[in-house]
This record gives structure tokens, C-alpha cells and sequence, in this order.
């Protein structure tokens, strides 16, 4: 077989690395590709569909290279196997080496199985032995890698993992390159008398093999930041719904301790309540509940509200039973409740009534209102909030609190809106969209997984 014109091999270095970027850009794109890439621990059967799916367009590639005069760029049958080895272990990288390697041998290019095949075994000793990060890190830029390596090893000369694969891939590339010049019918591989020609043929290698490596990385990086936003998203949701519970907690204790003395039954009554409370606030709550099961809640706290208050407070309820069983955020009502209680009602000497209403609106809309016939509070307290269909009301904990958790769980597509009257009362509407079962598990999915 005739030597390699040098025009045709570096043409072909440039096609190569095209093809590379290519097949491992339009693999990025694949939904079931991205599935498998993320797992953090993948079965023998997960590794052989990841094989499947990178080999499948590359054997193609072979066979063209075979039976097409001078187009062989196609292959990069090597640099493939190597990086099957690194990311997916040697025995599913074996099973790449032999599809890469079968139309080779189909075309009486024997030597391309054992060769492939000692590839994937000392290419899979990196996926064994060393941290599965330092391969992912791997930077096909070569300088960039030699120069790090100088800079560390001036200060602490140690073995970097980077170098040895960078050193491995392009002497395994000359080993193929040697081994096609004195057996050229059996196996081949691009190569050249010329030395300069040699090495960005082993340069190349690399390369090729770290395309593939920073785009799919990429990906990992991307899912790692989304998943930190969730967590993250979930920690401050968490964060609100536990400040609620010593802020309720501290306003009954002191109800409690101001009746201990002067009547006693009624204290007694009301640690019955709050230890039912209690028991429903110790349980690992989930970030929505039914809203028959909020209304539940909210009936304890009333009762204890009027042991407290006797007949100068008056529970109205206008409940829509379609919504009873409609999913709401936890310890949505409770705060609200509270406000009215704390701000409307008690500074007023005769009380008043707190009315709870539902209904649903336009058939995908949930509203809820709480309204009381209290002093009610002055214009200026009531802020409108900026980008959101929320108005800020008031600045109390539990009101802060209800507010953020309805931008934390709906963003702009909840309503918090405020209308009060000094003299008259105040009214608390909260608007938010009827969340069905597949929207409902994508927001709590990240919250479960937290707390698992």
C-alpha cells in the first residue's frame, strides 16, 4: 500500500476532529443519551446502551472508510474506544472495540479487534483506578495541560492523572501508527514517515478523544447547577414553613401561661390542642397538602383562638366543597388567620368574625380569602411588589412568610393582594393556579429527594 500523501493526512486530522464535534454534539441533544450520561452509578446493561449509542454512527464510519478510496477521516475508531474505556470501564468498552473493529475485519484488517481491544483495557484502567472527576476534567488542549503539569510539579513534583492520560492516548496512537506502517493491509491507521507529520498524529489523538470529554462534561456541569437551584430552592422553602412553627408555637404558649392561673380548665384545654397541633407540625410535612386537610389545621388553631377569646371571636366559613380536595401549600391559611386575629381583632373591644372563603375561578384558578370585620390598618402598609403578581402586605413574619412561599412555589402566577379599611376590616385574597398530579410531583420531587 502506498505511504499517506501529507496533504491527505492532515486534511483528514481536520476531518476528524470535525466528526468528533459533531457525533458528540448531536448525541448531547439526545434525551435518552443525557439520561444515561447523568446516572451517577450505571448497571453492566445502562453501560451497553451508552456504548450503543456513541458506536452506532461510528461504525458506519469504519465501513465507509473501507470501501471508499482516500476517505479516511471517518475513522476514529481508536480515539473512540479509548474514550468508551475511560468513561464506561473496560468490558462495556470491549464491547464497542469489537462492533468498531467488525467491519475492519470484514475487510481482512485483522489486526483492528486486539488492537481496539487493548485500547479499551488500558484506557478502562483509568475508569477503575482513578477519580472519575480528573477524567471528566481532562482538557484536550495540549499546551494548556503540559504547562499546568510544569507549574505543579515545580512546586510538588507528584504523577498528574491528566498527563498520564494525555501521555497514554498519544503513545497508544503511535503504537497504531507504527503497527499500520509494517502491517498496512491488516490494520489501519493514519501515519507518516514524516516526524512532524507523526506527531500532530498523536497530537490529534487526544484531542479527539477530549471533544467529546468537554461537551459532554458540559452537560454534567449544566445538570449539577440545575440540580443545586432546586436544592437550593427547596432549602429556603423548607426554611419558610419551619419559621412558621416556633412563631405559632410562642403566641400560644404565651395564650397559655396568661391563663394557667385564672382558669386553669381552659389552659388545660387548650395544651390538648396545641399537642394535636404539634403532632401534625413534628411530621415530615410535604410542601402541598389537600386543602381539606389545611382546613383541618386551621379548625385546631381556631379552637385554641376561641378558648382564648370566648365569644368576642366568630369563625364564618363559605367553603366550596370542588375545593376541599384541590392540593394548597402547607400552613397557607394559619398565618393569615393569625394576622386577622392579632391586628384586626384583638385590639377591637367587642372582636369580631373571621370569614374563610373558596372557590374556584375561570375552572383553573383555586382563590382563597380571609376577611375580617376588625380596625383594619392604614394604606401605607400594604406595598406592591415589583415584577410579581404579588402585593406585599403588611410586614409581619407570618405574612412575609406566606408571601415568599407563594413566589418560592408559583413565582408570578400566584396573587397576594391585600384590601383593607381603617374601621371596616381587612381582606387577604390568595390566587394560584390549580396544580394537577404531573405539575404537582415536578415541584415536590426535588423536596423528596432533599429529604431522603
Amino acid at each position: 500500500m502506498n505511504p499517506i500523501e501529507p496533504k491527505l493526512v492532515l486534511i483528514s486530522l481536520l476531518v476528524q476532529l470535525g466528526v468528533a464535534a459533531a457525533v458528540s454534539s448531536s448525541l448531547a441533544r439526545s434525551t435518552a443519551f443525557r439520561r444515561l450520561l447523568l446516572l451517577p452509578e450505571r448497571t453492566q446493561q445502562q453501560r451497553l446502551k451508552l456504548v450503543a449509542l456513541i458506536c452506532a454512527p461510528l461504525v458506519l464510519g469504519v465501513w465507509i472508510r473501507a470501501v471508499v478510496p482516500n476517505f479516511l477521516a471517518a475513522d476514529i475508531s481508536l480515539a473512540t474506544v479509548i474514550l468508551l474505556g475511560v468513561i464506561v470501564g473496560p468490558s462495556a468498552a470491549s464491547v464497542g472495540a469489537v462492533a468498531l473493529a467488525l467491519p475492519a475485519v470484514l475487510h481482512r484488517e485483522y489486526l483492528a479487534l486486539p488492537v481496539n481491544l487493548i485500547a479499551a483495557a488500558v484506557a478502562g484502567a483509568f475508569y477503575r483506578f482513578v477519580d472519575v472527576e480528573a477524567v471528566w476534567s481532562f482538557s484536550p488542549m495540549i499546551d494548556l495541560s503540559l504547562y499546568r503539569w510544569v507549574r505543579r510539579n515545580l512546586r510538588r513534583p507528584h504523577l498528574d492523572r491528566q498527563v498520564l492520560l494525555l501521555g497514554v492516548i498519544g503513545l497508544l496512537q503511535l503504537c497504531a501508527s507504527e503497527l499500520s506502517k509494517f502491517y498496512p493491509r491488516r490494520y489501519f491507521a493514519l501515519r507518516s514517515d514524516n516526524l512532524l507529520l507523526l506527531l500532530a498524529i498523536c497530537a490529534a489523538a487526544p484531542i479527539i478523544v477530549g471533544i467529546p470529554l468537554k461537551i459532554w462534561n458540559a452537560i454534567r456541569i449544566e445538570d449539577k447547577l440545575e440540580q443545586q437551584a432546586r436544592l437550593l430552592l427547596e432549602a429556603r422553602l423548607d426554611a419558610l414553613q419551619r419559621q412558621i412553627n416556633p412563631h405559632f408555637l410562642f403566641n400560644t404558649l404565651n395564650s397559655i401561661g396568661s391563663l394557667i392561673r385564672l382558669e386553669p380548665e381552659l389552659a388545660r384545654e387548650m395544651i390538648v390542642k396545641l399537642a394535636n397541633i404539634l403532632r401534625v407540625l413534628l411530621k415530615n410535612r410535604e410542601p402541598f397538602v389537600p386543602f381539606r386537610d389545611e382546613l383541618a389545621f386551621t379548625d385546631d388553631y381556631l379552637a385554641i383562638e376561641v378558648v382564648r377569646f370566648g365569644e368576642k371571636l366568630r369563625v364564618v366559613k363559605e367553603i366550596a366543597p370542588e375545593t376541599l380536595d384541590l392540593v394548597v401549600p402547607s400552613m397557607l391559611l394559619q398565618p393569615l388567620i393569625e394576622n386577622s386575629i392579632k391586628h384586626g381583632l384583638e385590639p377591637r373591644i367587642s372582636g369580631g368574625t373571621v370569614t374563610l372563603r373558596s372557590r374556584i375561578l375561570r375552572g383553573d384558578r383555586l382563590l382563597l380569602e380571609v376577611e375580617d370585620d376588625g380596625v383594619g390598618m392604614a394604606p401605607e402598609r400594604s406595598v406592591a411588589s415589583p415584577g410579581s403578581g404579588i402585593v406585599r402586605p403588611g410586614n409581619g413574619i407570618g405574612m412575609k412568610n406566606v408571601r415568599e412561599r407563594m413566589e418560592v412555589l408559583y413565582g408570578s402566577d400566584a396573587v397576594m393582594e391585600m384590601e383593607s379599611r381603617p374601621g371596616r376590616g381587612t381582606r387577604i385574597t390568595l390566587e394560584m393556579p390549580i396544580v394537577d398530579n404531573v405539575e404537582l410531583g415536578s415541584m415536590v420531587t426535588a423536596a423528596q429527594a432533599a429529604r431522603s
